[in-house]
């Protein structure tokens, strides 16, 4: 009998340590600021042929969600929870993805933008090299730079090339990928990059690789990317083109010299994702090159829609000089955010809809290529984690008090079964706020009246039934406020009751002169 017992023992303990080396590894990488359409996958003219690959043999959906701003994904996306609800930058309510699966043996490590309070070794990585900050230089960095919680000296040259982020990050990517592999225990690395955020800024080499491309103006770039979409099976035809926004002029009312600087300005933002993909691709490259790639779950997703906002700082100083400071404006970014309409901030889907990749060769039951129109939203994260590693959500840790977990697992859609939705998605930023309910989006703008859409046959919003079904405005607002009270804590202007009238979107154009190339 004793026998049967240490054999049993045995063969559980055998059973364990192959669920142990089975758990994958997990790559999660965040671009910034970039739109739906901004990928060649996606339905973009920018070269990303390494994350197309990853599409290629993988699972892209084309209803995921952010919340429309960048401190805010990176909270959802951290703790599975809504950004408030896990005590905003602060993280007060909320667990980790590195506090969590460090406490089921991952190591854990991450590169890139923060963004939130304090710094990621507080939360849980093991290893960080990035900047705090929400926007730096690309060329020169800023004073937030830590390596491993110490101030680290943004230098001009590293690995015998001249300091850029992007590369940066890919570098110390590397890096904790090397520790990694060498440890006998599953690993995660979260790169969040801070491309293609302003300011404008990349090498010269890869900016001239677009030199002529956007001369043609985003009126017809845009309807370009809609039928490149189309054609790939991405989205249905049935989902139309949303119309160029009042606030955006025709391209060919522009003056030679505006088109000239409003091309240059793209060019360079094509670059910055150009350079964002490559070095993806050395990321990709070293997972295969150590044997690993297999059985390591990588995602991909952007923290909000395309950004509209206008901050150059004059037009004169070539984006690969380091005192160059361009931006895009709404112009462009309604390109990016294709088919749909608004921007970054807003909760409307062009600022929160985001490209989202899948790629795990042992994990992923789809098939190679295929495309979900199942919903997913960064809250999302945390839960599936939880799943594929077998680790435990925390309910506390040190003086932190957890709230429940938002987010449901993924892992169903990759194994190509149908998931059980979320009842309801909520989303809010300022004065944006969102409800989505089954196939029903109930959405306001800057306070403006609630707006109510059909999302089976109107994802891009252009046909406004709120007046129709008055009844379901108003149950799906009283949610709304619910969630927004009772879930995410908000008070004071958060709660205001919307306005009765659309309110006008405005945003401000550049007015200097010059052309900067």
């Amino acid at each position: 009998m004793k026998a049967i017992f240490l054999g049993l023992a045995l063969v559980v303990s055998i059973a364990a340590l192959h669920a142990k080396e089975a758990r994958p590894n997990i790559v999660l990488i965040m671009a910034d600021d970039l739109g739906f359409a901004d990928l060649g996958c996606y339905g973009s003219e920018i070269k990303t042929p390494n994350l197309d690959r990853l599409a290629q043999k993988g699972l892209r959906f084309n209803q995921f969600y952010n919340t429309a701003k960048c401190h805010s994904s990176r909270v959802s996306l951290l703790t599975g929870l809504y950004c408030d609800q896990a005590g905003g930058a602060s993280l007060s309510r909320g667990a980790t993805i590195a506090e969590v699966l460090g406490s089921a043996g991952y190591s854990t490590a991450m590169t890139g933008k923060w963004h939130l309070t304090k710094q990621p070794t507080e939360f849980g990585f093991q290893r960080y090299w990035g900047h705090l900050s929400g926007a730096t230089n690309f060329f020169e960095g800023d004073d937030t730079f830590r390596y491993d919680g110490e101030v680290y000296e943004v230098p001009k040259m590293l690995n015998g090339r001249a300091f850029y982020t992007t590369r940066a990050i890919t570098d110390f990517g590397l890096e904790f990928l090397e520790e990694a592999t060498e440890k006998d225990q599953p690993f995660l690395l979260y790169a969040a990059y801070n491309a293609p955020h302003y300011p404008l800024q990349a090498p010269e080499e890869a900016v001239r690789k677009y030199e002529g491309v956007y001369d043609r103006g985003w009126d017809v770039m845009r309807v370009e990317r809609h039928q490149r979409q189309i054609r790939s099976g991405l989205l249905p035809q049935k989902w139309q083109l949303s119309p160029r926004p009042d606030h955006v002029p025709a391209w060919d009312t522009l003056s030679e010299e505006e088109q000239q600087w409003e091309a240059d300005r793209m060019e360079v933002f094509a670059a910055m994702v150009d350079v964002l993909d490559e070095n993806i691709g050395r990321l990709v490259e070293y997972l295969e090159k150590k044997g690993v790639m297999d059985n390591t779950l990588i995602l991909f997703c952007s923290d909000n829609g395309a950004c509209p906002f206008e901050r150059t700082r004059g037009r004169y100083l070539k984006p690969w000089d380091p005192k160059s400071y361009w931006t895009y404006d709404s112009s462009w970014s309604i390109v990016g955010n294709t088919p749909f309409r608004l921007y970054k901030q807003n909760q409307h889907e062009g600022g929160i809809s985001s490209p989202f990749i899948v790629h795990w060769p042992d994990g992923l039951k789809t098939k190679s290529g295929s495309v979900t129109d199942q919903t997913g939203h960064l809250i999302d994260l945390m839960a599936t984690f939880i799943d594929v590693s077998g680790a435990n959500y925390l309910e506390r840790i040190g003086e932190r008090q957890m709230d429940p977990l938002q987010g449901r697992s993924l892992l169903p859609i990759f194994q190509g079964k149908q998931r059980e939705a979320h009842e309801t998605l909520y989303f809010h930023f300022g004065t944006d706020r969102a409800l989505r309910e089954g196939k029903w989006k109930l959405v306001s703008a800057k306070q403006g009246r609630w707006e109510l859409y059909d999302m089976e046959a109107d994802r891009t919003e252009l046909h406004d039934l709120a007046s129709k079904y008055p009844k379901r405005v108003a149950s799906m607002s009283a949610e709304w406020f619910r969630i927004a009270r009772d879930t995410e804590r908000l008070e004071g202007r958060h709660l205001n009751p919307v306005k009765n009238k659309i309110v006008p979107l405005s945003f401000r154009k550049d007015t200097t002169s010059g052309a900067a190339k």
